[in-house]
Parts: C-alpha cells; structure tokens; sequence
C-alpha cells in the first residue's frame, strides 16, 4: 500500500501563485510515476500534470507553460507549483501515484482562484 499526504490548497486571486504537495510513504519502491489531476464541479476529473521516475513530465494543454510539477525522491514528495492562476484553474486537486499494480489517490485538496 502506498499513503498519500497533499497539503497547499487554499484561495488565491487571479494571477496569483500556489504549490501543492503531495508526501508519499508506504510502498514507495513500487511508484512509477506521481502526478495530479483535478475535478471540478460538474466536470470529469482531468489531468493536470504526470513526473515519472525517469524525471520526464507531461502536462496538460491548459496548464503548460504556468504550471510546474517537481519530485524530490529523498523525500518521496512530489510538487505542483502553479503560477499565472485564473478562474478556470479552480478545483478539487487530487494526488496521484501509478504503482506497479495500481493507482492510488490523495483526498484531494481545495483550489479556489477569485476573478
């Protein structure tokens, strides 16, 4: 089993800057990848941004170039630093960690961008 602590969520205005954080522990040797995805209400969870252990990243189209996702692996946490925050941004922010047999999930984490 993998356990996952997310912190860093919060209200922020338009053009602002937050960063999340997501703390693995558990069967760590077992991530292949971490990353976070967000849902907002009435919408499909989406994702935002992946980092695998290689240190390669992808990104969604909509966050490319504001948002930066980042691991320290001696610490098994994994990092979102979003910066140019608009509305659209605003969601439930959840951890993800894609392990050799299954994915796991942070509780998820409150991003509220004010126009």
């Amino acid at each position: 089993q993998v356990q996952l602590v997310e912190s860093g969520g919060g209200l922020v205005q338009a053009g602002g800057s937050l960063r999340l954080s997501c703390a693995a522990s558990g069967y760590i040797f077992s991530i292949v990848a971490m990353g976070w995805y967000r849902q907002a209400p009435g919408e499909q969870r989406e994702l935002v941004a992946t980092v695998n252990n290689d240190g390669s990243t992808n990104y969604a189209a909509s966050v490319k170039g504001r948002f930066t996702i980042s691991r320290d692996n001696a610490k098994n946490t994994a990092y979102l630093q979003m910066n140019s925050l608009e509305s659209q941004d605003t969601a439930v922010y959840y951890c993800n960690v894609k392990a050799f047999f299954r994915d796991y999930w942070g509780q998820g984490t409150q991003v509220t961008v004010s126009s």
